[in-house]
């Protein structure tokens, strides 16, 4: 059974710029590798092996303009004294909203049921895996100002994601070009 997604791969410059906020050296942070950052439009999960030309197929429906992102901002999830997830922002953007909810309507059209949580756009950096980090505080101020430049986004993809005891590993299944 596939566990899938549907993302957009960003830019080798930005993943540089995010590596950055990933070399700060924090005890207790398991961070994202280098080619695994991504900016995920929807979360679809297990499938089973017959869904997913199904899926390729009805995502490959979706029709937008290409997009202008620049990531902005750190912060966490939850935003609690617990924190799990460390993550970059995305500024706000409305074609991407408008992307997110084409993939989530022609993904309803074959079945697959709404995530049902708000979409919050997001690279995930970091997972938490201690309850008090040392330097955590430190981390938050030095990097709250993060910002990068603006970069185009042209094509969004369907990722298949596996489940290893070395954490995931994904891979790029199709393309999908925006105009």
């Amino acid at each position: 059974m596939p566990r899938l997604f549907v993302a957009v791969d960003l830019p080798e410059t930005i993943k540089q710029e995010l590596d950055d906020l990933c070399s700060f050296g924090m005890p207790g942070v398991k961070w994202v590798k280098h080619e695994q950052f991504h900016l995920s439009l929807r979360f679809i999960g297990e499938t089973a092996d017959h869904m997913f030309d199904e899926i390729s197929t009805v995502i490959s429906k979706v029709r937008g303009n290409s997009l202008l992102l620049n990531l902005k901002g750190i912060g966490t999830f939850p935003q609690s004294k617990t924190p799990r997830v460390i993550w970059a922002g995305v500024e706000k953007n409305e074609n991407l909203f408008q992307l997110r909810k084409k993939v989530e309507y022609q993904l309803s059209q074959i079945g697959i049921p709404s995530e049902g949580r708000k979409f919050s756009p997001h690279i995930t950096l970091g997972r938490i895996k201690e309850k008090k980090i040392k330097g955590f505080g430190d981390y938050l101020s030095r990097y709250a100002l993060f910002k990068t430049e603006p970069f185009e986004v042209t094509e969004f993809s369907l990722f298949s994601s596996q489940l290893s005891p070395k954490g995931a590993i994904y891979k790029k299944e199709a393309n999908y070009q925006l105009g």
